[in-house]
């Protein structure tokens, strides 16, 4: 997969995933990942599909319907992708923390819907439920923000309630920040964000 890896200046601190939202790159979210810890290794990765040469993280029937068995391979590959990167740039695959927006959130809440071990926590911005009516792993001791948007057109306040939800019932420990700015990423939840990885990590 197409990516960015830059090594931190301590290597105690967690390897920050970014995940773009839809039609972003690998560089987009670089400011965020200097914002929310400037000191730890960013791996900021390309999603391998395109929607009208937009690059996402899976494909969607349409706007909110996820083709849920491209997301199910989609989420697979990434994980793969991790542990591979894991060995090839010598960070720890047990300390990797995702920050998602959208599309990329997407993807991180489906790492954590799959599998127990891919990250140690999430900062997703606006996202939805990956899947429903499937058994989450055991996510004892994963630490999650969730920053949504009273008003998103996109994703509904009760899709990210729902998504809480979930997550709480896997015994993931989880932060709903609410935004009254639709669907778009502001300073001031990056901000929440930063504040609850400081506490958190």
């Amino acid at each position: 997969m197409k990516h960015v890896f830059n090594k931190g200046q301590d290597p105690t601190k967690p390897t920050l995933l970014l995940l773009h939202g839809t039609g972003g790159n690998e560089l987009d979210l670089l400011p965020l990942a200097g914002v929310v810890d400037n000191e730890a290794n960013v791996l900021s990765v390309r999603g391998n599909v395109l929607e009208n040469g937009m690059p996402r993280f899976f494909r969607r029937l349409a706007e909110g319907v996820f083709d849920e068995e491209d997301l199910i391979f989609r989420t697979k590959e990434l994980n793969q992708f991790l542990d591979e990167t894991a060995e090839k740039y010598g960070f720890d695959r047990h300390h990797i923390i995702a920050i998602g927006y959208s599309n990329g959130a997407n993807i991180a809440a489906s790492l954590l819907f799959h599998y127990q071990n891919a990250l140690k926590g999430a900062i997703l911005h606006h996202p939805m439920v990956p899947r429903r009516g499937v058994e989450l792993p055991d996510l004892t001791g994963r630490s999650v923000f969730i920053a949504a948007g009273t008003n998103d057109p996109i994703c509904s306040s009760s899709e990210s309630i729902e998504l809480q939800s979930l997550l709480e019932k896997a015994k993931a420990e989880v932060t709903l920040h609410w935004e009254n700015r639709g669907h778009q990423l502001t300073a001031t939840e990056v901000d929440a964000a930063r504040k609850w990885y400081e506490s958190n990590f």
